[in-house]
């Protein structure tokens, strides 16, 4: 209704439920028999397709939120609209199920997203590793902070990555050894050089040395008087 579709991993699919698309007809898959349970109740759907029209309208437009009307809907379970939203979204996830065990590509697909995310989210728990990575407050603007922080320090993660590959696959040797499926493979989420303990010194006068095989020369010495590298020539 939305206009979206869904691909989530569902770990144990072996145990998903198939509806049958209509009554009347137990012998039409033999071969998905323990699978199959009962049929899609398109009538209810019929029924309370304007109202379920009605609330997706809302959302699109924004002049409801999702979490406000799953509200009404949870206080009362056995509201008509609401099992019709629940009989749409069986048939959805019955025509999923399908595709799912068909695709292959369909299945590569999702893996490939799942792995991005539990990269990105394995990034996010060793940036915030205070208290767990847990938000401890429940206070709006403090949680508000908090995650923006969080994505700040993982923006900065990032960039930095992203500089250091570039200049890794800047060297002809790895331009030619490196496949298409290599480079798809490419992510800036890693954090293996991160030292998320400890004490880190901060000096506003220098740069990561990036260059690939460049060596770092000696720093400058400081000017007692203003704190800045003396201006001989040698200073970066």
């Amino acid at each position: 209704m939305l206009n979206f579709d869904l691909l989530p991993r569902i770990k144990r699919i072996n145990k998903v439920k198939l509806y049958r698309p209509v009554a009347g007809d137990p012998d039409a898959y033999p071969q998905l028999g323990p699978a199959l349970t009962r049929p899609i109740r398109w009538e209810l759907i019929a029924q309370q397709y304007d109202q379920m029209i009605k609330y997706a309208t809302a959302i699109r437009t924004r002049t409801a939120s999702t979490e406000a009307i799953l509200r009404r809907f949870t206080r009362n379970a056995c509201h008509p609209t609401y099992a019709a939203m629940l009989e749409v979204g069986r048939a959805q996830k019955t025509i999923f199920v399908a595709r799912y065990l068909r695709l292959r590509d369909l299945q590569r697909e999702i893996e490939e997203g799942l792995n991005v995310m539990e990269s990105s989210n394995g990034a996010n728990s060793v940036i915030a590793y205070g208290k767990g990575g847990e938000i401890a407050s429940n206070r709006r603007d403090e949680q508000e902070m908090f995650v923006l922080c969080l994505r700040i320090l993982q923006s900065a993660l990032v960039y930095v990555n992203t500089l250091m590959l570039q200049d890794i696959l800047g060297e002809p040797e790895w331009a030619g050894l490196l496949t298409p499926a290599d480079r798809r493979g490419l992510t800036p989420l890693f954090w293996s050089h991160v030292r998320p303990y400890g004490e880190v010194n901060l000096d506003m006068y220098a740069r990561l040395n990036l260059a690939a095989g460049a060596v770092p020369g000696p720093r400058a010495p400081m000017d007692s008087h203003n704190q800045h590298p003396a201006e001989d020539g040698t200073g970066a």
